[in-house]
């Protein structure tokens, strides 16, 4: 059975040690999917201060047990290592949290509440820049989200990637929507120390 789940993995409120772990994490379940023949698409990443940091990243599986696996990953995790951004800082204990969200508790998608309007792409000059409507704006009508694609010399191909890009910025505002229902567990990073980790690495944060 085909299953489809969201990943929210979160440094919370930790510092630039913790947004590295989140990167790690990403490639790590990006891995783990992959070996289970499971499909991963990333739907929104929040890049930290420090290069290759992130302070969140949302990510789509789907497949046969996608379910199972996600919730492998869900909880508190604990990285244990030297700072790379601290050489001389005694703390070596960093945390991250997951959260899984079942995709079919979210508002169902329907592409019919979806108003399409063409457009003039904008860019450098050329022969061909401006004399034809290959952008594409598409908005969801009852929320009044909107998202543009103009990135490619078709019309179609850009409407493609602009229902692609509205469906998950739904998705996106659908987990914002229920981590402020419960704010509560991952609002303070110090609630992440306090808890069981569900997870421990040892390994190098570079």
């Amino acid at each position: 059975m085909m299953e489809e789940n969201i990943i929210q993995i979160t440094s919370g409120k930790g510092p630039a040690e913790c947004e590295r772990v989140v990167a790690l994490l990403l490639r790590k379940i990006t891995r783990a999917a992959e070996r289970e023949q499971l499909s991963v698409e990333i739907i929104e990443l929040v890049p930290g201060k420090p290069d290759d940091t992130l302070l969140s990243a949302l990510i789509r599986i789907k497949g046969e047990r996608a379910g199972s696996f996600c919730k492998m990953w869900e909880g508190t995790v604990q990285w244990i290592a030297q700072s790379p951004f601290r050489r001389n800082h005694k703390r070596k204990n960093w945390f991250a949290g997951i959260n899984v969200y079942d995709v079919s508790v979210f508002p169902q998608w329907n592409e019919r509440d979806i108003a399409y309007q063409t457009m003039r792409a904008s860019g450098p000059g050329g022969q061909h820049v401006n004399k034809t409507e290959s952008a594409v704006r598409a908005t969801h009508v009852p929320s009044g989200i909107s998202v543009t694609a103009s990135d490619e010399r078709s019309q179609m191909m850009n409407k493609k990637a602009a229902t692609e890009r509205l469906k998950c910025k739904m998705l996106s505002k659908s987990v914002d929507e229920l981590n402020a229902q419960q704010k509560s567990q991952w609002m303070e990073h110090h609630s992440l120390e306090r808890g069981n980790a569900g997870r421990v690495f040892r390994e190098e944060l570079e």
